[in-house]
């Protein structure tokens, strides 16, 4: 399985990851609105193309790795991101 990049684009008051894998041109991402210091995640989005290869998974642990990194806490609304911090409990003090 190739594994995906991902790639943080951040724009300030909005932002996305993307995860792009070798052998298609289709991409998926979350996307966030920053406030303060609180992201808001809002949509985690795979095409069925690529889909069934953890790319969400990727995206959301990208997102956690910047979180800690700089301080930013984390508001899921995407039901995506909401289910993964209900499965990694280690990540509730990332909660916004």
């Amino acid at each position: 399985m190739n594994e995906p990049v991902i790639t943080h684009l951040d724009q300030g008051a909005q932002g996305e990851y993307q995860a792009r894998v070798a052998d298609s041109a289709a991409f998926g991402r979350l996307t966030y609105v920053r406030r303060a210091n609180v992201l808001t995640a809002e949509h985690t989005l795979v095409p069925p193309e690529i889909g069934g290869r953890g790319i969400a998974a990727k995206l959301v642990e990208a997102l956690i790795a910047d979180a800690r990194a700089q301080g930013w806490k984390i508001e899921p609304q995407c039901s995506y991101v909401a289910a993964a911090f209900k499965r990694r409990p280690e990540w509730a003090d990332l909660l916004a």
